[in-house]
Formats: structure tokens, C-alpha cells, sequence
């Protein structure tokens, strides 16, 4: 057997064993230089010309995701995120980089060992470097790559909620952060809202007007070559002027304290977005030994993403009651805040074709209303790209499925679940599940075939013990009860809901287009919709059953219908 093969097999093992991708190592190679060129592409754009082409979370997490890939499969791991912010002009002192920390054990032991452990919060702006000289803000710096920055002093004018004169004439550098002015933002509830790619785009630009810049404050959280003790720090930062480095800054004893206090800032009213916390311990170097990579005296702590980067595992579609196609994305579990997101869905197929989304693609997602799973964006495509089988956008409409034929299972089981709601027969216990399990065990077939079941044969399916079997039984028999006015609710007819029922099932199918277009709330369209309910074959052959089953309202008629 070749060596090369064996290699391979080798690290197609090793791979699947540490959660990586079952994929060959052509397409490794592919996905990598794909994902490693977008990030480029995104790097370029935020520090040359101030514009984020993603959310802020989703490229921290796609640099995560090249960087776990290129450990999977060994390829080159040399990516300078910031080969195009490096400027022209060297810091003073160098902008160290920061570890980010996984949770509260991470935390724990990065504590472990460490004494004057201070926290802040990890205030969500872009990086400067000020330089006062007798009072006056003579210098503001990019960050740039840590090493070397832009000249951004062009803009002090303008930059209002930054102190330019300080109340004492001293020399001195500070680093810091300018962020987005906001009021009463509360992290866990709005997100980065992109507040960091705002003031990159704005501090790109050549000019800045007045209220612009007046939208920008100054968030100070280090003075390099200040006391060695971070309580003296930011007191005397206050002093001069800089009072939310005080404000903001707590000595904590244990990874729980930092637990609470990242907790309390995430979902408290600050005057700017966040992304986690940081810490700090007091004992360092001195600034003259700042180096551009992270340290072991300072670490981050991120806040849970508003956005989470995922992939997408298939495509479905699910058919609705009234034909309705909707694409709903399976992907790789995700948690985003407190809740694990296995899907989402696209809401229309027009969407999904518009967008083209295939399995393997990496999509990110966000919580709207903290609760429910909703599509962000497409980030990155597959290189390979599967076919994915949909419905043709006609082959289902509010007249199809109305029994579990080849091909109707969603709509009819959709149907079912309808009939039996709230809105329809007010069924306990019953649901798409229910229903589900019924028609795959061959026991329901049309709409009102659940009525001759009795607990006896429910019973007899799998996953149906016999208490169960009997509150089915019983949650038939309620519905086989209700009035005419929830059946006709139930099975869909498209009356109304304002409109009361006059007549029995035989009344209403006699009615021709027009005499229904002369009821009050009833136009054109609605009335040619309420004729073709009435004249299907499927449906009369339903109200014939229900007839037959002596449900109230569907009495022993003619089922023509009136043209």
C-alpha cells in the first residue's frame, strides 16, 4: 500500500476522531484556500478601506473555523489578519495582543497563581494609541498590527467626546478604545449592533463632520507608563478626566466574581456595545518590553455570540396546510445565548432559490426576539456543490393533499394538525407527532379517519402505551363533538372569521360564486376561492365520510355543487 495513501487514511482518521470534516485532501485544501482567501478579502477591506463586509462575530468565528481546518489537516497556518493595517508610524508603546478565554474554568486558571486581578468591560470599539503633550492631544494612532498605525490626528478637531486638553499640563501615552456612542445599550438584548465597523468606516475616511465625530467617545483601558497598580491607575486616569476607566473597572478574587460581573455588564444599560470582558493583573512588564502578541498578564472573556457562524447539513422543505413551501435549513448544532439552534427556516422558496443554499454552505444566524432562529447571511459556499431536490413552486396549492398520498405527507399531516388546534376542533393531546405516528402506521389515510379509531387499535402502534391509547380516544371523541362552526374552521374553508355560519355543509356547497361574493367581507377573489373549496372532488369526498360518521352539520345531501 503507498505511503502517501496511508498518510491520508491516516489523517481522514484523525480528523473525523477530533471533529473535523470527513474530507479528502484535495477538497481540504480547497475549503481551506477558500475560506483562508475570504478572510483576506474581509481583513483588506476592514483596515484599508474601513468596511466590514461581515458582522463582527462572524469574522472572529470564521478566523476560529480557518484556524481549526488548517489544524485538522495540517496545511499552512500563516494568515496576518493584519498585513494591511500596519501604518507608517510606530507606536510609542506597542499594543499588546489578548488570549480569549473558553468559560469560567478557563478563567479559573488563568487566575490560578495571580494576585491584583482587575476586570473591565471589553468595551467594543477600535484600538488607538493618544499622546498628550503639556495637556494637549497632540496624537491619535491606529492600532494598526500592534507594532505600527495610521495617523489618525486629523480628526482630533472633531472628536468631541475625547478629552483634547487635559486639566494638568503633562506628557503622557495612553491606548485605549473610541466606540459608537449608544443609550441604555444592552448587550444580551441588541447585539454589536456593528458598532465596531461604524467607527472604522467613520475613522477611515479623510474628513469627518462634526456630528460625526461627535458620535464617538473615548474609552481609556491602559496607561502603559502609568502606576504600577491598577486601582492608582484608573484613579488617577479619573483625575484627569477619564472617568469611565474607574467607572468600569472592578478587583475580583475568583473566577466567579468575573462570572458576575461579565453577566451584570452583558445584560445592563451601558453607553457602548461590548463583546466580554477583560482582565488584568497589576504585576507586568514596562512598557518598554510590550510586545505585539498576547501577553499572560491580560485575557478576554467573550460574551456569548448574537450571530453564530454554522453549516448547513441538508435542505428540506416543509409543505404547509395550504400548499405553502417552506426551505428549512438543517444545521451543525449551535448555541447561541442559552439555546442549542439545530435549523432555521428561510420562509419562502423564492428565498431559498434567490440564495442558492446547499448543504456544506456556512451560513450565520441570529435570535430575533431572543427566542426565535433567524437566517443571517450566506458567509461562505461550499466547493463542492450537492443538488438539492425541491418542490416545483405549483405542485402544491390549498387543494392538494387532502389524503396521505405518495408525496402528501407534510401537507396532510399539516392538515391534520390544523384541524385538530385551537383554532379547529381544540383536540388535547394531539399534534404533528400524533398525527405522524398515525398515518405511518397505516391507520389514517383521509382527514376523518381517526374518528373509527379506538383505543383498542392505538393501543397496538409503537410508542402508544394504553393510558396514552385512552386519552386519545377521549380527545376523539371531544372532537367528534364540536359545533359546525369549528369544523368548518378545522378543515381550512376560507371563510371570514368574522363571518357567521348560516347553514349546513349541504347550504354552503350550494352556494354559486356569486351568491358567496354577496355576503358582506367577501370580494371577487375570495368568493372564486370559496367555490373551488366547495366543488373539489377530494373535499366532497371528505364531507361525504364525515356524513357517514354522523359528525353535526354534514348532513345526508348531494354533494354537488352549484355553478
Amino acid at each position: 500500500m503507498p505511503l502517501l495513501f496511508l498518510f491520508l487514511l491516516a489523517l481522514s482518521f484523525n480528523a473525523q476522531a477530533a471533529g473535523c470534516p470527513s474530507w479528502s485532501a484535495e477538497r481540504a485544501r480547497a475549503e481551506v484556500t477558500r475560506l483562508r482567501e475570504a478572510v483576506s478579502r474581509w481583513d483588506d477591506h476592514y483596515h484599508r478601506l474601513g468596511e466590514s463586509l461581515v458582522a463582527d462575530e462572524v469574522y472572529d468565528q470564521s478566523r476560529q473555523r480557518l484556524l481549526h481546518l488548517q489544524g485538522c489537516f495540517a496545511l499552512d497556518s500563516e494568515l496576518d489578519s493584519l498585513a494591511s493595517a500596519r501604518g507608517p508610524i510606530a507606536h510609542p508603546v506597542r499594543h499588546t495582543g489578548v488570549d480569549k478565554l473558553s468559560g469560567e474554568q478557563a478563567v479559573s486558571q488563568w487566575m490560578a497563581g495571580k494576585t491584583g486581578v482587575w476586570l473591565q468591560p471589553k468595551v467594543d470599539g477600535v484600538a488607538v494609541t493618544l499622546v498628550y503633550r503639556q495637556g494637549r492631544l497632540v496624537q491619535l494612532l491606529s492600532r494598526g498590527d500592534g507594532n505600527q498605525g495610521h495617523d489618525w490626528s486629523r480628526h482630533i478637531e472633531v472628536l468631541q467626546g475625547i478629552n483634547r486638553q487635559l486639566p494638568d499640563p503633562v506628557d503622557l501615552i495612553l491606548q485605549g478604545e473610541l466606540y459608537l456612542r449608544l443609550v441604555d445599550h444592552v448587550q444580551a438584548q441588541r447585539g454589536s449592533v456593528n458598532a465596531r465597523a461604524i467607527v472604522a468606516g467613520l475613522l477611515a475616511r479623510k474628513q469627518l463632520a462634526r456630528e460625526q465625530g461627535a458620535g464617538i467617545a473615548l474609552f481609556v483601558w491602559d496607561w502603559p507608563q502609568g502606576p504600577s497598580d491598577q486601582g492608582e491607575r484608573v484613579a488617577q486616569l479619573a483625575a484627569l478626566g477619564f472617568p469611565d476607566s474607574q467607572r468600569y473597572s472592578v478587583a475580583i478574587s475568583s473566577a466567579g466574581e468575573a462570572a458576575h460581573w461579565r453577566e451584570h455588564w452583558y445584560r445592563s444599560a451601558l453607553p457602548f456595545a461590548t463583546d466580554g470582558v477583560i482582565l488584568r493583573q497589576n504585576i507586568r512588564p514596562s512598557a518598554e518590553r510590550w510586545q505585539s502578541n498576547a501577553p499572560y498578564w491580560i485575557a478576554a472573556w467573550k460574551h456569548p455570540f448574537a450571530q453564530a457562524l454554522t453549516e448547513v447539513r441538508d435542505v428540506r422543505f416543509r409543505i404547509g396546510r395550504t400548499g405553502r413551501i417552506t426551505p428549512v435549513l438543517k444545521l451543525q448544532p449551535v448555541r447561541l445565548d442559552d439555546r442549542l439552534v439545530t435549523q432555521v427556516s428561510l420562509g419562502s422558496l423564492a428565498r431559498w432559490q434567490a440564495l442558492d443554499i446547499r448543504p456544506g454552505d456556512q451560513v450565520a444566524i441570529s435570535l430575533a426576539g431572543l427566542t426565535i432562529p433567524r437566517f443571517e447571511q450566506v458567509v461562505l459556499r461550499a466547493t463542492e456543490r450537492d443538488a438539492v431536490a425541491a418542490p416545483a413552486p405549483d405542485q402544491y396549492n390549498a387543494l392538494t393533499c387532502w389524503q396521505a398520498s405518495e408525496g402528501c405527507e407534510e401537507q396532510f399531516i399539516a392538515r391534520l394538525t390544523w384541524l385538530s388546534g385551537k383554532q379547529g376542533l381544540a383536540m388535547p393531546g394531539t399534534g404533528p407527532g400524533t398525527w405522524r405516528r398515525l398515518v405511518r402506521g397505516g391507520q389514517i389515510a383521509t382527514l376523518a379517519d381517526w374518528l373509527a379509531l379506538d383505543a383498542e387499535r392505538l393501543a397496538q402502534l409503537p410508542g402508544i402505551s394504553d393510558t396514552r391509547a385512552k386519552r386519545l380516544q377521549q380527545s376523539f371523541e371531544a372532537g367528534r363533538s364540536r359545533p359546525f362552526a369549528q369544523w368548518i374552521s378545522g378543515l381550512g374553508v376560507p371563510v371570514p372569521r368574522n363571518l357567521p355560519i348560516e347553514g349546513d355543509w349541504a347550504t354552503l356547497t350550494q352556494r354559486s360564486a356569486t351568491q358567496w361574493q354577496a355576503l358582506p367581507g367577501i370580494g371577487a377573489s375570495r368568493a372564486s376561492q370559496l367555490h373551488a373549496f366547495f366543488a373539489a372532488e377530494q373535499v366532497q369526498a371528505l364531507a361525504q365520510q364525515l356524513s357517514e360518521s354522523g359528525i353535526q352539520g354534514f348532513p345526508a345531501a348531494a354533494t354537488g355543487v352549484k355553478q
